[in-house]
């Protein structure tokens, strides 16, 4: 889920690390995550995972009750804004602070637990004498 460099080593961690590089890209990825749009209509950037996915599917199985009423709310919200073909009011967009990835970390348990299972399926049983 994650971009690796050559080394495997996570850009996104090398950026966060270098406070210089971290200062110049911060800016650009603000404006980016502003200009997609998915905050004017009441969405996090998670709400947007494809959720056809299998790994998506069941880290949304996961989600508390509570998580789960509100992402369904989410998308009511929106899909009532794409019916009026508008936007929601400025005071009810959601702010960078609130837009939090609170489904990624259930897509990588899945994920590193379809790994495991994978691995555990495929072992060899040697016999040795």
């Amino acid at each position: 889920m994650t971009i690796a460099g050559p080394l495997g080593v996570s850009v996104a961690s090398t950026i966060r690390r270098n406070r210089t590089l971290y200062a110049w890209l911060k800016p650009v990825a603000d404006w980016y995550a502003n200009a997609a749009g998915h905050r004017k209509f009441g969405l996090k950037y998670d709400d947007l995972l494809v959720e056809e996915r299998p790994d998506v599917e069941r880290a949304i199985a996961r989600l508390t009750p509570r998580e789960q009423y509100d992402r369904a709310f989410r998308f009511k919200r929106a899909s009532q804004c794409s019916v009026l073909h508008d936007v929601l009011p400025k005071d009810q967009w959601i702010k960078p602070e609130e837009d939090v990835r609170y489904l990624k970390p259930h897509v990588e348990d899945v994920v590193k637990e379809d790994l495991e299972r994978q691995k555990w399926d495929n072992i060899e049983v040697k016999r040795t004498r």
